[in-house]
């Protein structure tokens, strides 16, 4: 799952920094967010990137690693 970082602006007019939701893409995090803050306005969102550095984004997986969970 990725991470991706809010900065959100409510209804009430309160400005919200840095809300962090794991989510499987963006869309799905901006879903999460909008029921947590209802009509809210999304100021910023940034995905975060977990192991602090590198560039990845997601975990590597070779293929004896796919065929060992297929097997069990």
């Amino acid at each position: 799952m990725l991470k991706f970082d809010f900065s959100v602006l409510t209804k009430d007019g309160q400005k919200v920094e840095s809300v962090v939701i794991s989510a499987l893409d963006q869309e799905g995090a901006e879903r999460k967010l909008r029921q947590m803050y209802r009509y809210c306005e999304i100021l910023r969102c940034t995905p975060k990137d977990e192991e602090g550095g590198g560039g990845k984004i997601g975990p590597a997986t070779s293929v004896e690693d796919i065929l060992t969970l297929i097997s069990k």
